[in-house]
């Protein structure tokens, strides 16, 4: 480790005005990345690589010291033993999506890995198909379609994230309540490990022994190497589908509606929260989905499968939530009715743009019947800051998203904010929670890791990353605190 340490400190956020011979080592390192890809897709002028110093989560800005992309299976290996090679750390990225700082390059290579799109096959018998990391989610859905069938995991972001960055992040969406996340659809990956091996990762039957390495990567931020393709499971298009739209007078008996329905023994589809500053933040834009204003909040229900006992089901989720205190509960009527309703959930994130310049979002996950006690504090958390939250979220497993609509450029509103996220975050672990369901830690949840596990536990967490990156050249600086690690802390001139 302490030999990794100085490669690392040769190419990383230290070397920002470092010596001379610095320069020409990376001049060097471009040139032998543009003879595998090309000279038109390595970037290293700072204007160039301005739109990648940060992801969909604002707040935090980190430079690549070049960005390479690669256009083919091949020319990504290539690259990884480039970098193997120069001893130089790097930083895969699909779209720019994520929402944790996770996909930032700080100084050193960023590998944009969205020239990877083709489908590489669509097996309807198998109900599966393999993409590269590329492929944006909604285009696999819409290849798969003509078959009857569809890619479950659906992020808000899915008509612009893509697979890689899925797999990456473990990413969910509104429709995992029922049909799981990222990893339960994952039947394989090919990936380069950050030393240049080239290996395939299996999830195994039932009948089969090992460990379950894709139960490792999926979820592993980038930190374990780069994903050259994935194949996932396809699921069928359900007979039946019912989407409503419950509107309540306060977001206590919203929460009250999602617990009585899962304690009835229904599994919807999905099961979404609006309240009242999110449904006013979308109706006020181009994605204004004929939600009630006057609303405290809102439930977006989602009951699909069988045809046979659907309708029993729509009845029940009616009637529940009627019995909590609904106002009015609406039925789409047809599939353009039913994609005007999930266009107001799935572009809430872009509406808050007309809020203010800049936005904070979290990602806790609770315990479902402590919902209502946690939406309460939430607000009188965001009062006393003088902050305002906007709730948007997986009501029906727990995931919480506040928003924080604010103006960064104010260095005391943006320090309040910070500070009631801090105060939510931690009240959230208190109750029983976690601090991410779906967008990762990445780095801005780093500060949170040591509040939720153990020494121990964030030791084992290293030795598994070196396992896979002994050098920890993938992703440097994410996910677990460098201090955490203990062959870290005992190397010489660790401390220095």
């Amino acid at each position: 480790m302490n030999g990794t340490k100085g490669r690392i400190e040769r190419f990383g956020p230290s070397c920002v005005n470092s010596a001379t011979s610095y320069f020409p080592f990376v001049t060097s390192l471009a040139s032998e990345l543009s003879q595998i890809v090309g000279a038109r897709h390595v970037l290293q002028r700072p204007t160039e690589l301005l739109v990648y110093q940060s992801d969909a989560l604002p707040g935090y800005h980190k430079r690549p010291r070049l960005a390479v992309f690669p256009g083919t299976r091949d020319e990504a290996i290539a690259v990884v033993r480039a970098l193997h090679r120069a001893q130089a750390p790097y930083v895969p990225r699909g779209a720019g999506t994520g929402l944790s700082g996770g996909a930032l390059a700080d100084d050193v290579v960023l590998i944009g890995m969205q020239r990877m799109r083709r489908i590489i096959a669509v097996d309807p018998v198998r109900r599966a198909a393999t993409v590269e990391p590329g492929v944006v989610n909604a285009n696999l859905t819409k290849a798969a379609t003509p078959f009857g069938l569809h890619y479950a995991p659906d992020p808000s972001s899915q008509s612009a994230c893509t697979i890689g960055g899925n797999v990456a992040e473990n990413a969910g969406g509104p429709h995992c309540l029922k049909y799981g996340v990222t990893l339960n659809h994952v039947l394989a990956a090919t990936v380069v490990l950050p030393g240049g091996d080239v290996v395939q990762l299996e999830r195994h039957s039932e009948s089969e022994t090992g460990y379950d390495l894709i139960g490792a990567y999926v979820g592993s931020e980038g930190c374990f190497g780069v994903t050259l393709d994935v194949t996932v499971k396809l699921t069928p298009n359900p007979e039946g589908i019912c989407t409503m739209l419950a509107d309540f007078t306060s977001v206590d008996d919203a929460a009250r509606a999602t617990s009585a329905i899962v304690a009835a023994g229904i599994l919807p589809a999905a099961l979404e929260l609006l309240d009242h500053g999110t449904i006013e933040a979308v109706e006020s834009s181009i994605y204004a989905a004929g939600y009630p204003r006057d609303a405290a909040a809102v439930l977006l229900i989602e009951v699909d499968g069988a045809l046979a006992g659907l309708d029993d089901d729509v009845t029940a989720v009616q009637r529940l939530c009627r019995e909590c205190g609904a106002r009015e509960i609406r039925t789409a009527t047809d599939a353009t009715d039913r994609a005007r309703l999930w266009q107001g959930r799935k572009k809430a994130f872009g509406a808050m743009g007309r809020v203010a310049p800049h936005l904070a979002v979290q990602d806790a996950v609770v315990p479902r019947t402590k919902l209502a006690t946690i939406l309460a504090r939430n607000a009188e958390i965001a009062a006393r800051h003088r902050i305002t939250v906007c709730n948007v979220f997986h009501a029906g497993d727990g995931n919480l998203h506040p928003n924080v609509p604010y103006n960064g450029n104010d260095p005391d509103e943006a320090a309040r904010v910070h500070a009631a996220l801090r105060e939510i975050m931690e009240m959230c672990i208190a109750e029983g929670g976690t601090i991410t369901g779906e967008h990762g830690v990445g780095l801005d949840k780093l500060g949170f890791m040591e509040t939720l596990f153990t020494g121990d536990t964030l030791d084992a967490m290293c030795r598994l990353r070196t396992a896979w990156d002994p050098e920890r050249r993938a992703n440097p600086g994410k996910v677990v605190p460098m201090h955490s690690c203990r062959e870290w802390l005992a190397a010489p001139g660790a401390h220095t």
